[in-house]
């Protein structure tokens, strides 16, 4: 086992990993930008080193000062968490010349399942069904128009590189494809260096329902079943959960199962992967791609499992091989998360930037939050807005849904507008709660949603943050008094309901 490992990563990925790591008594090292020097995890890890600067290039995906640092350090691993270097196979050979184990798959799998054209000539290869489609490579303006014309539109148009949504364009009809064709070109060329992009059918009516997998080096492969993550705004993910709402029988959820496992095992896959798929109204699932890391949603499958995909990473990066087989593996109860992001849902969900004034997570059974904030946490434009992750667990989906609502209802972020008021709207909404999102639920049932309306009284703003921070000083003891000196003792948090999932948050 390792003694020794640099997270190559922020925010609350990356506190996640550095507890990973103090469970399997491994020394974490942290790296921070300028703007993240007074983050929790530099105080959580048991070293921390500078990255000089604010943007991603010079900090986090600046290379070089990583790998000095891994030297000063003595670091033998690297966790790279999700985003920024986690998919990047120059990165990953890049550890091996520097003597430093990269936790995560292979160079080789990493280039193959990162492009998105391999990766379906892969999967068709190894017997799993992909949406009817064309590899663009090579192919003119003309050629690509005629191949769209073929599969019917609408269709899709994807970069072969990358994710996130970018590169991405859905066209209903011929006269938009080649002014489509272009943007996504360009983005593609703007965000990942390659204008490669493939044309794939376009379901209006899809669940998007992944399936974890783990591989040893010892040849062991098993998947930890599927999360649908079909609830999602401009391609990204906002409410995970597993089981998939979808998957409404056991033939399915093996079916799609024994897929992801054999495309593992086609392309010598080691570590944690997700293999995506789309579900059509018919019960039909389709390859989308593979995801060379751990998923911003992991955790509701930890729940679900009651394995650590964390802890289990570094144990394979280590050569360890799997403590149990796939019939020891079983999916217990429901698990659903929230991703909170610091944006503005009423204003075109713009990023919000500042202090976090007051924050408080929810707790209680059943609940989990992942986070990596703090009050007097800084919110910059530098990097994702994401600040935490809520994750409930309960005994069905119900019950999950309950507990979620409850806790986002708890849960304080004051100083930078968040989405919980959209979230809130989310699962309280009949269709969610009857389990029918497909990837377009938001554009057919939220589209026109605003918050209820809120006060503007900013000295009620401040005097409910003053009153939580006296609660706090005063041992959870909240007693005002009147201006005839009788203690006033209902706390008015009471009395403000939306308010405080709105207001500042």
């Amino acid at each position: 086992m390792f003694k020794k490992i640099l997270v190559a990563n922020r925010g609350e990925i990356a506190r996640r990993i550095i507890m990973a790591c103090r469970e399997l008594g491994i020394s974490a090292v942290a790296i921070y930008s300028d703007v993240d020097k007074n983050a929790p995890l530099v105080r959580l890890a048991d070293e921390a080193y500078h990255l000089p600067g604010v943007s991603a290039a010079e900090t986090y995906l600046n290379q070089p000062a990583i790998f000095d640092i891994v030297a000063r350090s003595g670091a033998e691993a690297i966790h790279p968490g999700y985003g920024f270097l986690s998919e990047n196979p120059e990165f990953a050979a890049a550890c091996a010349k520097h003597g430093v184990t990269f936790i995560g798959p292979t160079p080789d799998a990493m280039r193959v399942m990162g492009s998105k054209a391999a990766a379906r000539e892969l999967a068709q290869m190894a017997g799993v069904p992909v949406v009817p489609g064309v590899d663009g490579a090579g192919m003119d303006d003309a050629t690509l128009i005629a191949a769209a014309t073929k599969i019917g539109f609408p269709v899709l148009i994807k970069a072969s590189a990358g994710g996130g949504g970018k590169g991405m364009r859905v066209v209903w009809s011929e006269d938009e494809f080649a002014d489509a064709l272009q943007a996504a070109r360009k983005e593609s060329l703007s965000a990942f260096g390659d204008d490669h992009v493939l044309i794939e059918k376009f379901f209006t009516e899809v669940h998007h329902v992944e399936i974890q997998i783990l591989a040893d080096t010892h040849g062991h492969v098993v998947h930890l079943f599927e999360r649908e993550c079909s609830v999602q705004r401009r391609h990204q993910k906002i409410i995970e959960e597993s089981p998939a709402p979808v998957v409404a029988d056991s033939a399915l959820r093996q079916a799609m199962a024994r897929a992801a496992v054999s495309l593992a095992q086609a392309v010598g896959y080691v570590n944690a992967g997700t293999v995506e798929f789309v579900v059509d109204e018919n019960g039909r699932f389709y390859f989308l791609e593979m995801n060379t890391r751990l998923q911003v949603e992991h955790p509701v499958t930890e729940l679900v499992t009651g394995l650590d995909l964390a802890v289990w990473q570094i144990r394979i990066a280590a050569g360890e091989p799997l403590a149990f087989t796939q019939d020891e593996i079983q999916q217990r109860g429901h698990a659903i998360e929230c991703r909170i992001y610091a944006e503005d849902p009423a204003n075109q969900f713009l990023p919000s930037i500042g202090e976090v004034a007051w924050y408080r997570p929810p707790s209680g059974p059943g609940v989990r939050v992942d986070d990596g904030i703090e009050t007097g946490s800084h919110v910059s434009p530098y990097y994702d807005p994401m600040l935490a992750k809520v994750i409930t667990w309960g005994q069905d989906r119900d019950e999950a849904i309950r507990k979620m609502v409850r806790a986002l209802r708890e849960m304080i972020v004051l100083g930078v507008t968040t989405n919980i008021s959209y979230l809130l709207a989310i699962l309280e909404e009949p269709h969610f709660q009857m389990g029918h999102t497909p990837t377009n639920y938001l554009s057919n049932h939220l589209a026109d949603w605003q918050p209820e309306v809120e006060t503007d009284d900013e000295s009620l703003w401040l005097a409910m943050a003053a009153w939580e921070m006296l609660g706090e000083s005063n041992g959870g003891r909240k007693t005002a008094v009147s201006a005839d000196g009788v203690p006033i003792t209902p706390d008015p948090w009471d009395r403000v309901t939306q308010w405080r999932n709105v207001k500042g948050s």
